[in-house]
C-alpha cells in the first residue's frame, strides 16, 4: 500500500486517538445508550406572579430542596404559566430573565434604612420597618393634613405623602389600598402599571 507523509500521519493519529479512549474505558454504545436525567425531575413546581410590570404575567418556578426544617431550598428555573389566561405560557424578556433578579449578590433581602447624617445602610427587622413607617406617616399626617380648604369647605387632604399601588395584585386589593390611602387623606396615589 503506497501512502504518502500526510497520509502516514493521519493513520497513525486516528489509532493513537482510538486507542487511548478504548484503553480509558470510553464506549460509544455505551454513551449513547445512558439516558440523560430530566432537570426537573426531582423539583418543586410553585405557581407565581411576574414582579416586573402591570401585566401580570403567570410563572412557574421550580425549586430544590427537600423541605426539611434547616435545608433552603433553590429556585432552579422560571418558565411561564401555560395555564394562566394572561400570558398563556410566553414571558417578555425582563420576566424571562427574573432567574437572574433572585440569584443576584445584589439582591436584598431585609429592610435596610439610612439615618438622617449617617453614610452607611443598616439592617433592620421588619418589624422595626413596618413600626418606623407607620411613626413616620403619622407624624407627617399630623403636621400636614388640611382640614379645609381657602372656601371653608372640609376636603382633608394630605397632599405631602404619596401612596404606590402594586400592580401586581388582583383587582379586590387594589381596591382595598386605595380606599385605604383616600381615607387617610392621601390625594397622590398612583399605580405601578403607569410606571
Amino acid at each position: 500500500m503506497d501512502m504518502n507523509r500526510r497520509q502516514f500521519f493521519r493513520v497513525s493519529s486516528a489509532g493513537l486517538i482510538g486507542s487511548s479512549l478504548a484503553a480509558l474505558g470510553f464506549s460509544p454504545t455505551q454513551a449513547l445508550a445512558e439516558t440523560r436525567n430530566f432537570k426537573l425531575a426531582r423539583t418543586t413546581e410553585t405557581r407565581s406572579t411576574c414582579p416586573y410590570c402591570s401585566v401580570s404575567c403567570g410563572m412557574i418556578m421550580y425549586s430544590l430542596g427537600d423541605k426539611s426544617k434547616n435545608v433552603k431550598s433553590s429556585i432552579v428555573h422560571v418558565e411561564g404559566d401555560p395555564d394562566h389566561p394572561v400570558n398563556r405560557g410566553t414571558l417578555c424578556p425582563k420576566g424571562a430573565g427574573v432567574m437572574d433578579m433572585i440569584q443576584s449578590s445584589n439582591r436584598l433581602k431585609q429592610p435596610q434604612v439610612r439615618e438622617p447624617g449617617a453614610s452607611d445602610w443598616k439592617t433592620i427587622s421588619w418589624d422595626e420597618a413596618l413600626t418606623r413607617i407607620a411613626r413616620h406617616m403619622k407624624a407627617d399626617r399630623d403636621a400636614n393634613l388640611v382640614l379645609k380648604n381657602a372656601a371653608g369647605v372640609t376636603v382633608n387632604r394630605w397632599n405631602t405623602t404619596g401612596f404606590l399601588v402594586s400592580s401586581a395584585i388582583s383587582n379586590e386589593s387594589g381596591y382595598l389600598s386605595v380606599k385605604m390611602a383616600r381615607g387617610l387623606g392621601m390625594v397622590a396615589v398612583d399605580t405601578q402599571a403607569r410606571i
